[in-house]
């Protein structure tokens, strides 16, 4: 070979050598000034439940505890409430009270009032009857001149007493027998129902006593403790739905074109080996003002919000919970 091809030979070498460097360089540089691809990190939440007591009182029993699974009606608490067993004892003995009045005013007299009332008609009807004829007498011995008028008249009133007395002791049988009036019976009867509404009042009460839950989930809290005093209202147990799951996930407005509501958008679960699922972005709001995001210079770009996104599974994800971390790429 030639001491110039040699030469040239070498030329070629080194050129093609400067330009592979080159494009690796331009490479490098292209790779490493590229924009990094955006990565949106949520977390996955539940609905939950805190179950509180409407009665106050004194926890007897805790009856779950946290990690286990329970259906709608699953007592959870027992509580003793001596006020509402001492208020259902006096509603009772006032129920049943007022049942007694509206039946007796329903019956009406008993059979022996009844008879009573009969036979003080009957009597003073005999003693009308008795000065009826003694009248009859009076008159005509006065026609024959054989009485005073004064005897007459006394005959008269006693039997216009009598009378007016038999017809009295008449309309007390007659209302013995019919017992008591429409508007007395209706009376009874609507404070019987009145003291019986007071009753399932205080059932209802009792029966809070035994504190069921109202969902089907798991309990993930449980906050009373057996001999501690439960206020009213004060949530002693917290039950999740597993069920009821989505991601939610924070995101700046100018990257909001990728969670449009109703978009299907796929996701990884690290918690799960990295699997794979498909969620649906149903809900879209602005967080408030302290979230918001700003530019870094004050002379570029504008203020961009920051908005909550929440996505539910497409399918339901085996092995799921509230709390795992969601990652979109």
């Amino acid at each position: 070979m030639s001491e110039s091809t040699e030469e040239s030979m070498k030329k070629t070498s080194a050129l093609i050598a400067a330009v592979v460097a080159a494009l690796l360089a331009g490479g490098g540089i292209w790779y490493a000034s590229r924009p990094a691809p955006d990565v949106f990190q949520g977390q996955m939440e539940a609905r939950e439940t805190d179950i509180a007591p409407k009665v106050p009182g004194r926890i007897a029993q805790v009856l779950v505890k946290e990690g286990d699974k329970v259906d709608v009606g699953t007592q959870l608490i027992a509580i003793d409430s001596p006020e509402v067993a001492a208020k259902l004892e006096q509603a009772t003995a006032a129920r049943d009270a007022a049942r007694a009045v509206s039946a007796k005013a329903e019956a009406g007299a008993r059979a022996e009032e009844i008879r009573m009332a009969q036979a003080n008609w009957q009597r003073a009807q005999a003693a009308a009857e008795l000065a009826q004829n003694s009248l009859k007498r009076v008159e005509a011995l006065a026609k024959e001149g054989l009485v005073a008028d004064q005897k007459r008249d006394e005959a008269l009133t006693n039997y216009r007493a009598a009378r007016d007395l038999a017809a009295a002791a008449r309309a007390q049988y007659d209302m013995a027998k019919s017992g008591a009036r429409t508007e007395d019976k209706a009376a009874a009867a609507a404070q019987a129902r009145q003291v019986s509404g007071v009753v399932a009042e205080v059932e209802a009460a009792r029966a809070e006593t035994e504190l069921k839950s109202p969902v089907a989930g798991e309990v993930v809290k449980v906050f009373a403790r057996a001999g501690e005093l439960s206020p009213q209202g004060v949530a002693v147990v917290t039950v999740v739905d597993l069920k009821d799951q989505w991601a939610v996930f924070n995101v700046r407005e100018d990257k909001l074109q990728r969670f449009a509501e109703g978009r299907e958008i796929d996701v990884v679960i690290p918690a799960l080996g990295s699997r794979k699922a498909r969620m649906k972005v149903y809900y879209i709001a602005a967080l408030p003002d302290f979230a918001t995001w700003r530019a870094t210079h004050a002379n570029q770009g504008f203020d961009a919000r920051t908005f909550e996104v929440r996505a539910r599974p497409a399918a339901p994800i085996e092995g799921v919970r509230p709390g795992m971390s969601v990652i979109v790429q």
